[in-house]
């Protein structure tokens, strides 16, 4: 699948990896569909100004992906201004670290269950139910569900203190929205789910939780990670295209992306000598 000329709807592209992923396949020559809400206006701000630059090729909407009806709204305007939808990243999320929020019985916390659960959840559910139909429509197309590790390690180990019990349970319910969306938009749209673990704006460096963990505690997250880092966009990206451009025989598939955090923490022993003669 070539990516020139095919129209991409990237949820979350204000900023972070969602933004990294629009720029990308805008420099690449898609037509880049931009939903963004009221939580980062001036973020917001500078990314309709970048993309601006593209002109028709580009389209930004202001809309809560929460929202039914403005979620079938956001579709119709892209099935108006462009008449097709090729590539879908769905890319929506709201985790309460717990180093930040504390428990959810805190006062200050009412409510952020119901929030984690609506965004990562609830939100790609709405933006897949509402544009499949236009994606199958198109001939070709492929969705790429962005979730997180945290369906598989939940607040335990190094990750206690990131991962929200509420986040972790939405992205482990995102696996089984793979499969179900993989059958329904067979044979010509492709479902792939990829499953990062910790990147650079993404639980890490460039978020207020990182801040606030000791200098040992970030370190242990490093240090369960097999290749010893954290990822970068970069990292993503690159499996981004991979998964629109050359997995043309993956669907409904999960692509871990964690650098082995997930296999962390174990060690393979020594092979014994053994007590055969």
């Amino acid at each position: 699948m070539k990516i020139q000329e095919k129209i991409a709807l990237v949820c979350g592209a204000s900023k972070g990896i969602g933004l990294a992923i629009a720029r990308a396949l805008a420099e690449r020559g898609a037509k880049v569909v931009l939903p963004y809400h009221d939580d980062w206006p001036d973020e917001t701000e500078e990314m309709k100004k970048e993309f601006a630059r593209y002109g028709t090729n580009h389209l930004a909407v202001q809309v809560d992906l929460r929202d039914s009806e403005q979620v079938k709204d956001l579709v119709d305007q892209v099935r108006k201004q462009f008449g097709f939808l090729h590539i879908l990243v769905n890319n929506i999320e709201r985790g309460g670290m717990p180093v930040v929020h504390g428990s959810y019985d805190r006062k200050v916390n009412r409510g952020q269950w119901d929030l984690e659960m609506e965004t990562t959840l609830k939100a790609k559910w709405l933006v897949v139910h509402n544009a499949l139909p236009l994606m199958k429509s198109s001939g070709e197309g492929t969705i790429i569900n962005v979730s997180s590790i945290a369906a598989i390690v939940g607040r335990s180990g190094p990750a206690g203190k990131i991962f929200s019990d509420g986040y972790a349970a939405a992205n482990k319910a995102v696996s089984s929205f793979t499969e179900t969306w993989a059958r329904e938009a067979a044979p010509t749209v492709r479902v792939n789910e990829l499953m990062l673990g910790f990147f650079d704006t993404r639980h890490t460096e460039s978020t207020r939780g990182w801040e606030l963990l000791t200098a040992a505690e970030r370190d242990a997250v490093k240090e369960h990670t097999l290749l010893q880092r954290t990822g970068s966009l970069d990292d993503i990206i690159k499996t981004v295209f991979f998964l629109i451009e050359d997995a043309l025989f993956m669907t409904g598939a999960v692509l871990r992306l964690d650098g082995g955090y997930v296999l962390g923490g174990e060690q393979v022993p020594v092979m014994p000598d053994g007590v055969l003669d």
